[in-house]
C-alpha cells in the first residue's frame, strides 16, 4: 500500500527479496551459534559407525577363510585393515615388520599362528578384492576420526557447558533429539532426563507401570560411574544441572564454560555422598572457581552502629553453667528420692488397706456363724 505505482508482481518480488535478506542477516549475525551442523554431524557419525561395522564384520569374514586365527589375535577393525594390507598373504607375516601397527606381543603371536594356520588358499584376484575392501574401511575410519573432530570443536563453541556436564557425544545428541539448541532449552529438567527413551515411557504409563528414569542421558559418564541403585538420583541430579547448562548456552553470551563446571562439581559431590564417600575439600576440587566477590557488612564500616556479638549469645557465661549443671543435678537426685517414699508410702498405704478388708471380711464370717447356731438352738 506504500507503494502504489509498483504491480503485484513486482511486490511480491520485494517481499521475497527482503525475506532472503532478512534470513541471511540472521545466519551472518552468529555463525557460530548454528546448531544445525551439529545435528547433520551426529546423524552422519552414526551412519558410518553402522557402515564401518558392516563392512568390518565383512572383511573379517572374508579374509576368515585364509586366515582364520587373525580375527582373534587381532580384535580392532582399524588394526586389522591396516594388517592386511601390509601382509596380504599369509605366507608372507613372518619375513615382514609389523611393529609400526601392532604391539611386540601381538606380532609375536600373530607370526606364529601364520605358520600353523588351518585356513585355504586364496587367489590373486582374492587377495586383490580384499586389499580394496580394506582400503574402504581404513579411509572410513580415518574420516570418521575428522568428523568426530569437527563434532568436538563445534560443541565446545555452541554447547560448552553442556558438554562440560555430559560429554560431546551425549550432548549433540540430545540436541539433535530435540531439534535444536533452542528448543532443548525450552524443555525442563523432567524431558531432558527421560529424552530419548519416550516409547518406554508411554508404554508405562499405558500398562500404569513404573516411567523409566533416564534416556540418553544414561550413556553420561557421571551416570556410568554411580553404582546400579544410585543411577536414577545421579540422572535427576544430572538432568536438573544440564537444564540450567543449556539455557545458558542457548541464551548467554559467554563462548566458554561458566555454570557447567561448577555444576558439574556439585553433581560429583552429590555422588559421593550417595555412595558414602568423604566429599572433595573445595580448594582441591575447583581450582579453575571464578572468585566470589567480598561481601562488606553496613555495621563493619560505622563503628557506632554496630552491635555487640555477644549479644547474640543466649548461653550463660562458663562459671555459672557449672554452678547451673550441679545444682540442676542435686535437683534431679532430690526429686529421684522423693518420688522413691512416695512410691513406698503408696505401697504401705494399698498393704494396710488389705489388711482392713481382709480383718472385716473375718469378723463378719464369724458373726454370721454365730447367728445361725443362735437360730438352730431356738427351734430346737
Amino acid at each position: 500500500e506504500l507503494v502504489t505505482a509498483a504491480p503485484p508482481a513486482e511486490m511480491r518480488s520485494m517481499a521475497i527479496g527482503l525475506a532472503h535478506s532478512l534470513s541471511r542477516y540472521k545466519l551472518k549475525f552468529s555463525p557460530d551459534k548454528v546448531d544445525t551442523m551439529i545435528v547433520q554431524a551426529i546423524g552422519l557419525l552414526d551412519d558410518l559407525d553402522k557402515e564401518l561395522n558392516t563392512y568390518a564384520m565383512r572383511l573379517k569374514e572374508w579374509y576368515g577363510w585364509h586366515f582364520p586365527e587373525m580375527g582373534k589375535i587381532v580384535p580392532d577393525n582399524l588394526m586389522y585393515a591396516k594388517t592386511i594390507q601390509k601382509m596380504g598373504v599369509r605366507t608372507k607375516c613372518k619375513g615382514l615388520d609389523l611393529s609400526d601397527i601392532l604391539a611386540e606381543e601381538v606380532e609375536a603371536e600373530l607370526k606364529d599362528a601364520a605358520e600353523i594356520s588351518m585356513g585355504t588358499e586364496v587367489s590373486e584376484e582374492d587377495v586383490a578384492n580384499i586389499l580394496m575392501l580394506c582400503e574402504q574401511v581404513v579411509s572410513l575410519s580415518e574420516y570418521r576420526a575428522q568428523l568426530w573432530d569437527y563434532l568436538k570443536n563445534r560443541m565446545n563453541a555452541i554447547a560448552p557447558n553442556l558438554s562440560v556436564m555430559v560429554g560431546e557425544l551425549v550432548g549433540a545428541r540430545l540436541i539433535a533429539h530435540a531439534g535444536s539448541l533452542m528448543n532443548l532449552a525450552k524443555q525442563p529438567a523432567s524431558t531432558v532426563q527421560i529424552l530419548g527413551a519416550e516409547k518406554a515411557l508411554f508404554r508405562a504409563l499405558k500398562a500404569k507401570h513404573d516411567t523409566p528414569k533416564y534416556g540418553l542421558i544414561y550413556h553420561a559418564s557421571l551416570v556410568g560411574q554411580a553404582q546400579p541403585k544410585n543411577k536414577g538420583k545421579i540422572s535427576r541430579v544430572l538432568a536438573a544441572k544440564c537444564a540450567l547448562s543449556i539455557r545458558v548456552d542457548a541464551l548467554g553470551e559467554s563462548s566458554t564454560a561458566t555454570i557447567g563446571i561448577d555444576s558439574r562439581l556439585k553433581v560429583e559431590d552429590r555422588l559421593r555422598q550417595l555412595e558414602g564417600r568423604a566429599p572433595v575439600e573445595a580448594a582441591d576440587a575447583a581450582p579453575a572457581a571464578r572468585p566470589q566477590p567480598a561481601v562488606v557488612m553496613a555495621a563493619d564500616t560505622d563503628k557506632g552502629r554496630g552491635y555487640s556479638v555477644a549479644a547474640d549469645s543466649t548461653l550463660a557465661p562458663s562459671g555459672k553453667k557449672k554452678k547451673g549443671a550441679k545444682d540442676e543435678a542435686d535437683d534431679d537426685a532430690a526429686a529421684a528420692k522423693k518420688a522413691k517414699k512416695a512410691k513406698k508410702a503408696a505401697k504401705e498405704g494399698e498393704g494396710e488397706k488389705k489388711r482392713k478388708r481382709d480383718g472385716e471380711g473375718g469378723s463378719g464370717g464369724k458373726d454370721g456363724e454365730k447367728k445361725k447356731k443362735k437360730k438352730d438352738k431356738d427351734k430346737d
